[in-house]
């Protein structure tokens, strides 16, 4: 696949098939991802990847947790207040996920199994989790972090798989610690689900949008040129 192809073609996959996704192809993504570029090279990053009754287990402990209505305190904070632009967006995309699942705005029941359904992770049948040393300054890991990451996601994409990276993954790090025996050493940072998108599901499908260069771009350049 051309990489502006993949970069267009990606998305956020919120159903996935039951397929399963085999333990070598994961590796194979994950060791591709990890040429991903860092600050100075340093490579913070730490993997966890899960599949078959441990994430089943996960799964079904994350939704319990949600509609318990279990506080959640993720080792990186959730943001909590946004600019009008940022926010208009991100309404936007709740709205196009709701109206593509023919959930109502004012149908709490129906929003509330959805979110149940979003903390059991679409159904998709491996995650990886990134972790990095409580050690790191957050905000440069930060930073790698997302890189490996989108890397990841490019290169599931190209060979048909689909991802969402997902903080609902990392909502109740005290679940994913007993779990996965991810140390207190570790700050949990981002998961990502990973599977085989169904091509029927309307939420796989609806239009996305992306705004112009111009909102984004300020050039600062000589007059004549």
């Amino acid at each position: 696949m051309e990489l502006q192809a993949a970069i267009r073609g990606r998305r956020s996959i919120r159903q996935f098939l039951s397929k399963p996704v085999s333990k070598k192809m994961i590796n194979n993504l994950i060791a591709e991802a990890l040429w991903a570029p860092s600050w100075g090279n340093t490579q913070p990053w730490e993997i966890v990847a899960v599949t078959g009754e441990p994430l089943e287990k996960f799964k079904q402990q994350n939704r319990e947790a949600l509609l318990a209505g279990k506080s959640s305190q993720p080792d990186i904070p959730m943001p909590q207040v946004w600019p009008d632009t940022n926010k208009m967006r991100y309404s936007e995309l709740g709205k196009n996920v709701l109206e593509s699942l023919a959930i109502a705005r004012d149908d709490n029941e129906a929003r509330l199994q959805h979110f149940a359904h979003m903390f059991g992770l679409f159904d998709a049948p491996a995650i990886i989790l990134v972790t990095i040393d409580q050690e790191l300054l957050t905000e440069y890991a930060m930073l790698d972090v997302g890189i490996f990451l989108h890397g990841f996601c490019l290169l599931a994409h190209d060979r048909g798989l689909g991802t969402c990276i997902m903080a609902t993954i990392v909502s109740y790090p005290e679940i994913v610690r007993e779990l996965f025996s991810v140390s207190q050493n570790k700050r949990i940072v981002m998961g990502a689900a990973l599977g085989w998108p169904d091509p029927d599901a309307p939420v796989n499908c609806f239009e996305r949008k992306r705004g112009t260069p111009e909102e984004f771009i300020k050039w600062v350049k000589n007059e004549k040129s």
